[in-house]
């Protein structure tokens, strides 16, 4: 194992020969990031399937909006408990182990949902799928720390968060396919065998994560001695850069920054959006007057195709000039106005899903953005904690804004002023957003 001398200055990379070092992080990334990729669109799929079995279930178990507003919502209720201590756990235990544990549970719940039958059920299920899911992205987040530089890392966690388009775009048209296709097969309701099918992958995927990830470089017995010097001297001299202040690197003066405070209220926005979209597009499609359920799942994800497309245009333009704020601003602009495209007209079904369209990629955006300055400014102990304690007042913020999601659509009988909320939202979204410093690295 790889060990420095902490009285040492680490080397500048420049020292390294540069090509060198580029095949070096290279060769991770083809390792690493195709897996991690296709964990998170097991996740998402698991996660938000719960949309379009509501299209079936809600008649089958009389669950009123409200009921499943509440349900898809107390999901984050279990995913806020076990955020900080999974990454925690992740950090003391290693990745292999967290992440595997994850991806079996998750699976097992997810696809044991085929057997509830009452509000009850529905809710105890979906707080254990929570709980079980919920270090998966902060602590991928934490893990890609331990393996590329800041410099190399927005491109890493954009390419994670392309899993979320990619899972819509996979798992609406099938999730569709199946609540039509296997509907009454074997005495089993459509939206029963969706959640027995798409839950058994993330179980195999599970058991195969212990084997496939390691939890260091130092640990990859596909890493070469060189390579892993490499690694380990470039990401001691990005720790060791004078310009990060005591804010970034301690917990406690980190959540005492009004930087962080910023950061925090603007993921709570994020995951009011990010949740708006994800368990209620289907209904929202669906109130456009496409009820077919596999033409249903086809058009949601048209949405999912053009936000993956915008949000890799954005994060490659955000990277490229090395500008955060402003992308961040216009992009939750952009997603505010296609919202309010669609609420404005809901009785013209192509203009109002190019209006979701429009706004999924701003929502997107704002995401990738976001995450790109989060763990350059977060850094050492401060982000082991703090990325977990974002994503969990968050997900708070997601659970509180779908349970009044569900109670609206059942006063209303329409999701448009839910719409106009989380428009409201983006547009503050946008103006606070500036208050941020206009680089993290410069940040004192």
């Amino acid at each position: 194992m790889l060990k420095s001398n902490p009285g040492a200055i680490p080397a500048e990379p420049r020292a390294i020969e540069m090509d060198e070092s580029d095949r070096v992080f290279r060769k991770v990334a083809w390792r690493i990031m195709p897996f991690l990729f296709l964990i998170f669109v097991l996740a998402m799929v698991d996660r938000i399937n719960i949309g379009y079995a509501k299209l079936q279930f809600s008649q089958d178990l009389a669950f009123s909006d409200t009921v499943y507003g509440m349900g898809a919502g107390v999901f984050f209720i279990g995913y806020l408990l076990s955020d900080i201590p999974s990454n925690m756990l992740l950090n003391r235990i290693g990745a292999r182990a967290t992440i595997s544990r994850i991806m079996i549970l998750w699976g097992i719940i997810s696809g044991s949902m085929m057997f509830i039958s009452s509000p009850t059920q529905f809710y105890a299920f979906r707080f254990a799928l929570g709980l079980a899911e919920g270090g998966l992205f902060p602590g991928v987040l934490l893990y890609l720390t331990y393996w590329f530089p800041a410099n190399l890392r927005a491109k890493m966690v954009a390419l994670s968060l392309a899993a979320i388009p990619v899972s819509g775009t996979i798992g609406a048209p099938l999730s569709g396919y199946l609540l039509d296709s296997m509907h009454n097969v074997s005495g089993l309701r459509g939206w029963q065998w969706m959640f027995l099918i798409e839950g058994i992958p993330s179980v195999i995927v599970g058991v195969v994560a212990y084997f496939f990830l390691q939890n260091s470089p130092q640990k990859a017995k596909w890493l070469t001695a060189k390579e892993k010097q490499i690694i380990a001297d470039t990401l001691a001299f990005d720790i060791s850069k004078p310009e990060f202040n005591k804010s970034r690197v301690s917990m406690r003066h980190a959540l005492a920054s009004p930087i962080f405070l910023v950061l925090v209220i603007l993921q709570v926005i994020g995951g009011v959006a990010n949740s708006g979209f994800s368990f209620w597009l289907p209904q929202i499609i669906h109130d456009l007057g496409v009820t077919n359920l596999r033409v249903n799942g086809v058009i949601t994800s048209i949405p999912y195709i053009c936000a993956g497309l915008g949000m890799y245009l954005w994060g490659y333009s955000s990277d490229r000039n090395r500008e955060r704020r402003w992308h961040y601003a216009t992009a939750s602009v952009i997603g505010a106005i296609g919202l309010m495209i669609t609420c404005t007209h809901s009785h013209q079904v192509n203009v109002a899903i190019a209006g979701l369209s429009v706004a999924y990629v701003g929502t997107l955006s704002c995401t990738c953005v976001f995450w790109a300055y989060t763990t350059a400014y977060l850094k050492s102990n401060a982000a082991v904690i703090g990325i977990a304690f974002i994503n969990s007042v968050a997900a708070l913020a997601a659970y509180g804004s779908l349970s009044a999601f569900g109670a609206i659509r059942t006063a209303t009988h329409s999701t448009t002023l839910g719409l106009y909320a989380i428009a409201g939202l983006m547009f503050f979204a946008a103006l606070l957003v500036l208050c941020l410093p206009k680089h993290v690295q410069k940040e004192n």
